[in-house]
């Protein structure tokens, strides 16, 4: 309907402006010097047009540049750019920063105001409620030129309290819930990680677990209850098996949020009980033998004892640095999962001839190795330090270290072997070998591709 309206419309119109125009043409045409008339209006209309067209492509219909603040196509690029954003020419680093605001409306975006202020870019938050007050916990990435004091001061000039900063790296760009899942099932496939997962979960801190106690109190361990302490910068948990787990971070307090996190972790680990991985790994010894290379517990003791029973006096003195006869009530300690990683070595007849130990030592790692003497010198010591160290930097760890004496040349050899920078401290005849770890995914120096184990 409206269709054949607009139609009548336009054809009405049309019609009109026919008639107007028969009608200037014969009152024009037909009056004294017509036909000039009308062709002079005709040569003023063409030349009009024309100019207009000259005008239109000389300065064109865009706008000027300083309305949009564009550049001009016609501008070329200055010598030196390379078209990136200023920060990434600049270079850009990531940091890890907590601070405590008033829990009020608008106190968070004023520190978000302040930082964007300085070209950093928040990448990740996570709020922790504390009563009047939240401590917000940034991931930011910031130019490269921008120093930690010039982002303190702003985020103390934007309501920002308390403040903590330190240098992040890439692992920390996986967002929270994914990376606590990550922790989760690393906890429940290995005992042995629950110690790591925590110091993953709440940053850098010290773990130390405590075995029970004869005094406990009915509390629990140590007069520590189910749920738990939290202390300000301290947090005693129950461990699985017993005894205490102490979390400490004197640099900064953990926040109720943090104390739940943990808490929920070691009652995953609890619930599941003692867990190690079953794989295991067939080498071949240069004189042609097999052995096998495998994860090893508490369920191993009585192995272990054997072997040691087999062990000379010497080789456990260089190994435990005292008593040769308390060697055996070393073994419960040390092939716990609670305090670290152990691989044993295996023959065929289901002998343990070696032990390795990654050793969670508050802060550092240690790394030990016995062999049996008739093993000794057929590289299986290099093999089990090779696989020690890639287990410490899959974990993350800064270095290793190894105590043991000067004399014992053997082990000597084998840290030197694993070709990373190497600190020697000497002291009253014992020698402590620190290797600082690379960041990158390191394989056991000694095992080859074909399966076979290099000879010491």
């Amino acid at each position: 309907m409206h269709h054949w309206r607009r139609d009548v419309v336009e054809l009405a119109a049309l019609f009109t402006a026919v008639a107007a125009a028969d009608g200037v043409a014969n009152l024009v045409g037909h009056g004294p010097d017509g036909p000039v008339l009308l062709a002079v209006s005709a040569a003023v209309l063409v030349a009009t047009a024309g100019f207009h067209t000259w005008w239109a492509r000389r300065h064109g219909h865009a706008p000027p540049t300083a309305d949009t603040d564009a550049r001009p196509h016609s501008e070329e690029p200055r010598a030196g750019s390379s078209g990136l954003p200023q920060e990434a020419a600049e270079g850009s680093a990531l940091w890890r920063m907590r601070t405590t605001v008033k829990d009020a409306p608008g106190s968070l975006a004023a520190l978000c105001a302040a930082l964007a202020a300085h070209r950093v870019d928040i990448l990740s938050l996570q709020t922790h409620p504390l009563g009047e007050d939240t401590v917000d916990e940034f991931l930011l990435r910031a130019p490269g030129a921008l120093t930690v004091a010039e982002i303190t001061r702003a985020v103390s000039l934007a309501g920002g309290g308390g403040t903590w900063i330190e240098r992040a790296d890439a692992h920390d760009l996986v967002d929270a819930p994914t990376r606590v899942l990550g922790l989760a099932t690393r906890t429940a496939l290995d005992a042995a990680e629950l110690p790591l997962t925590l110091r993953q979960l709440l940053g850098r801190c010290t773990i130390r677990s405590l075995p029970a106690a004869s005094g406990a109190t009915s509390r629990g361990p140590e007069g520590v209850p189910v749920e738990g302490v939290l202390d300000d910068t301290v947090m005693r948990l129950r461990a699985p098996e017993g005894g205490v787990i102490t979390v400490e971070r004197p640099y900064l307090p953990f926040t109720p949020t943090e104390f739940a996190r943990a808490r929920a972790l070691v009652e995953l680990d609890a619930r599941l009980g003692p867990r190690i991985p079953r794989g295991q790994d067939m080498l071949t010894l240069p004189e042609g033998g097999d052995i096998t290379v495998r994860r090893a517990d508490t369920g191993d003791l009585e192995a272990a004892k054997a072997m040691h029973d087999r062990c000379s006096s010497r080789t456990l003195g260089m190994r435990y640095h005292g008593p040769v006869g308390d060697a055996d009530r070393y073994l419960d300690h040390l092939l716990s999962p609670r305090l670290g990683r152990t691989l044993a070595v295996q023959t065929p007849s289901g002998r343990i001839v070696g032990l390795g130990h990654l050793l969670w030592d508050g802060d550092e790692t240690e790394v030990a190795l016995l062999v049996e003497d008739q093993w000794q010198r057929r590289g299986i010591g290099s093999e089990l330090l090779g696989r020690l160290v890639a287990m410490a930097v899959e974990a993350r760890c800064e270095s290793v270290y190894a105590v043991t004496q000067a004399s014992n040349t053997g082990m000597v050899a084998a840290m030197r072997g694993l070709g990373l920078p190497l600190d020697y401290q000497i002291e009253e005849g014992t020698l402590v070998i620190t290797a600082r770890l690379d960041t990158a995914a390191a394989q056991p120096a000694s095992l080859r591709h074909d399966g076979r184990v290099a000879r010491d």
